[in-house]
């Protein structure tokens, strides 16, 4: 169920909820702009330069386009997101009423003609696929139209300009290419822009998911405070209950039941607090092997062996990270999809130097395929298509190498080599990942 009050779209299910969607109050400026534009130029033309044109029929044009405009304004609510097909059609008059412009002015000697590709960049741009090929198909179709007819571009009295058809012929495809081209363009960088709008957004929502996960310790804790006196007078009345019915044989069952009752829930409060004022230290330290045994252990027992080991020899004690649940995340992603891939064994390992902090993820599989390993980390980027309930390397992974480059790390991706098997490297400088000294 959506909420209206909070639904950009006011629950219209005619409009496409992407990246990049309209406001009338935005086609409304344009267009203003546009009447600003063309009065000036017109009258410019016209008063100042001396040059002969249908004035009259012009600024008819002109004004026509003011009249929507004003029309707009005072019937429909500026804020108001537009329709698919309402913004289909004022982007679609804009360009019809430009090319009528166009025509009276000279057509495709008109310098101006240029000024075609505006509203199908804009159409590109916020609209679905069919929108915005009918708003390029009309402005396509407007440069046919002024091909085969218009009016003599103003000019100087008593001189003419003559161009070669072919010139012409040349200018008409100079002018449908630069639409097709710019039209291509624009599609393709919006829909790159939504893409990531879309990922970035999930990537924000894993975070608060982990964040609120990890706060729930804290909630524990108060709960366990603020619980642990009323279950204390709970337990000492069953108590005197239990005292005052020994000859009631089967209410005093009831009472002993409510005793032991209490007390396990007592006991199992007294754990929670006692285990949250312990976790306080680690929830802000944890050990190195921890932290990697911590993300793997969810994902044990799921088909492929996982083992986390400790590289050896590195002549110092392992380091203490901080617990960063956006790291935590991460880690457990990258051995997610090698479990997913693995034949038999995924191997989590982990070494640090004095300077850095190592963690790799290796798997026994396929290992990634030549022709997305450049990409690999990309939104929707993947090396499965439609396979049923996996994941493969898309977008999770996408959100996992954001959350660890956040957190100061760098993630490669590589195969293992000819035998198989992919390999997901991280590195951390130890000063944005490892806790401060705990204080004695």
């Amino acid at each position: 169920m959506v909420d209206t009050d909070w639904d950009p779209y006011g629950g219209d299910a005619q409009l496409t909820p992407v990246f990049g969607r309209l406001r009338l109050r935005t086609l409304v400026m344009l267009r203003w702009l546009a009447v600003a534009g063309q009065t000036l130029t017109v009258l410019l033309v016209h008063f100042v330069i001396g040059f002969e044109l249908p004035i009259g029929f012009c600024l008819g044009v002109i004004l026509a386009s003011a009249w929507i405009n004003t029309w707009l304004t005072l019937s429909v609510p500026p804020q108001r997101f537009a329709r698919d097909w309402e913004a289909f059609a004022q982007l679609g008059y804009d360009v019809i009423q430009l090319c009528i412009l166009l025509m009276l002015t000279g057509g495709l000697w008109n310098p101006f003609v240029i000024m075609l590709v505006a509203p199908v960049m804009i159409s590109v741009a916020a609209l679905p696929p069919r929108w915005s090929i009918g708003v390029g198909a009309l402005a396509m179709a407007g440069t046919g139209a002024m091909w085969l007819w218009s009016l003599p571009l103003p000019w100087f009295a008593g001189e003419q300009i003559h161009l070669p058809g072919v010139y012409v012929l040349g200018l008409w495809s100079a002018i449908f290419t630069s639409i097709a081209f710019t039209a291509v363009y624009s599609w393709r960088v919006s829909q790159e822009g939504k893409r990531m709008a879309t990922a970035l957004a999930a990537t924000q929502s894993v975070l608060s998911r982990e964040q609120r996960l990890s706060a729930l310790g804290a909630l524990a804790a108060a709960a366990a405070h603020e619980l642990g006196t009323p279950l204390a007078t709970i337990q000492l009345t069953a108590k005197e209950m239990l005292r005052d019915l020994k000859d009631n044989e089967l209410l005093r069952e009831d009472a002993e039941l409510m005793v032991a009752q209490a007390r396990r829930c007592r006991d199992i409060l007294k754990r929670l607090s006692q285990e949250r004022s312990v976790s306080d230290i680690r929830h802000d330290r944890l050990e190195f092997l921890a932290a990697l045994e911590e993300a793997s252990t969810p994902l044990r027992g799921l088909g492929p062996m996982v083992e986390v080991q400790l590289a050896e020899g590195q002549g110092s004690e392992p380091p203490v990270l901080r617990r960063m649940p956006e790291i935590l995340y991460g880690i457990g992603n990258f051995i997610e999809n090698a479990v997913d891939f693995a034949d038999t064994r995924v191997t989590v390992e982990g070494r640090w130097d004095p300077g850095n902090v190592y963690i790799r993820v290796i798997d026994d599989g396929p290992g990634f395929s030549p022709e997305i390993l450049s990409r690999i980390g990309e939104p929707y980027t993947t090396t499965r298509s439609g396979t049923p309930g996996q994941g493969g390397l898309g977008l999770g992974v996408f959100i996992a190498k954001t959350m660890i480059e956040n957190s100061g790390g760098v993630v490669r991706f590589d195969n293992a080599g000819p035998q198989g098997g992919a390999v997901v490297s991280i590195r951390w400088p130890r000063k944005e990942v490892e806790a401060p000294p705990a204080l004695g």
